[in-house]
């Protein structure tokens, strides 16, 4: 780990996939108190990106190369397939380093519940990858709430839809319960997060859980009720198969409502190379810009600027004066639970109480 307290933390990223090169990679390269130092994959075609984007970065093959240099680095990002989470993050915190975990957590309840009290039996900084709090339509709608403007939350309606008539193949479609593969994880980690972010701890849950394509073995398109303890009733829809999307928010409250279409502009803008700091960076175009009122009297709300470098801005903050990690891994666990709940929900068509 690094000697002097005013040098970046430096960092290194398992995996080089969406994941890592979209989203990890850039964020951690814009953020001033951090140094991407390495990325481990063994494939050319990303090695050579790599270099041409970050020359400086060293690329090495495979995790064991990573943790025989573990004392140069102070923290790990794993980037890597969701079956590959648990245990790669537990020979992080073995190499005595602190642990990004992309989103979900684990593959299950109990075995992120293992990693939470691994990270702290060892007295090392663990968090995850929910960057959807970040996403400038989110920052809007607590806006809105926080400010009454909305009055008394009633319902929360929010989806993560697509329109994929032919499935995309990859891990996410495999069955084995490691691979956590289907929309409920891939999606439904986002929506639950945000909704118990907004509305606190579950209290019941159903669930429907389907499957569109022929001879699909995981969840395509799925709805999960959430009845939260404060008595708000959040509705979330996660589809790869959806011909026409519906609004990603609807908030209804006793004094107004908020609908907005589209998705934040900060994933598409990362995936065409433009980083953080740039001009625009995060910012919704007018068109997507939200309605707020009644069915008599709506106005266009501008959005929020979406920033998800504040995840890594928490994350410097996290190693160097040991601040609250940006998400508390008991709350990735709390969206476990949800996800588990949500599965016995459609398996026994029947509501779970948490």
């Amino acid at each position: 780990m690094n000697d002097s307290s005013n040098a970046p933390s430096r960092v290194a990223v398992i995996g080089y996939g969406l994941a890592g090169s979209a989203f990890h990679a850039p964020l951690i390269y814009a953020t001033p108190d951090l140094t991407l130092a390495a990325v481990v994959t063994s494939d050319a075609a990303k090695t050579a990106d790599i270099h041409r984007r970050y020359p400086n970065v060293q690329v090495l093959p495979d995790a064991d190369s990573l943790w025989a240099q573990a004392s140069s680095l102070d923290l790990v990002v794993i980037a890597a397939p969701n079956a590959q989470h648990s245990p790669l993050a537990h020979a992080a915190l073995e190499a005595g380093l602190a642990v990004v975990v992309d989103k979900p957590l684990a593959s299950s309840y109990d075995e992120a519940r293992a990693l939470a009290e691994d990270a702290r039996a060892r007295g090392l900084a663990l968090t995850v990858f929910h960057n959807r709090r970040w996403d400038a339509d989110f920052l809007t709608v607590r806006r809105l709430l926080d400010s009454g403007e909305l009055g008394t939350a009633q319902r929360f309606e929010s989806r993560f839809e697509r329109w994929r008539p032919h499935a995309k193949p990859g891990w996410r479609r495999a069955a084995d319960p490691r691979d956590a593969g289907g929309v409920l994880f891939d999606l439904g980690s986002h929506l639950i997060d945000q909704a118990m972010q907004l509305f606190g701890d579950v209290r019941q849950v159903y669930a429907e859980l389907d499957q569109r394509y022929p001879d699909s073995e995981v969840d395509d398109d799925s709805f999960v009720a959430l009845t939260h303890g404060n008595g708000v009733r959040s509705h979330l829809w996660m589809s790869s198969f959806t011909p026409q999307l519906g609004p990603r928010f609807r908030v209804l409250g006793d004094r107004a409502a908020y609908v907005t279409y589209g998705l934040d502009p900060q994933e598409a803008a990362l995936r065409a190379g433009v980083m953080p700091g740039d001009q625009g960076f995060g910012e919704e175009a007018e068109s997507a810009w939200g309605r707020l009122g009644t069915e008599d009297n709506v106005q266009i709300v501008p959005s929020e600027t979406g920033r998800y470098i504040g995840f890594y801005e928490g994350v410097a903050a996290m190693l160097r004066q040991r601040a609250a990690p940006p998400v508390d891994p008991m709350e990735a666990l709390q969206c476990l639970a949800v996800i588990d709940a949500a599965q016995r929900s459609s398996a026994g068509r029947e509501v779970v109480t948490l």
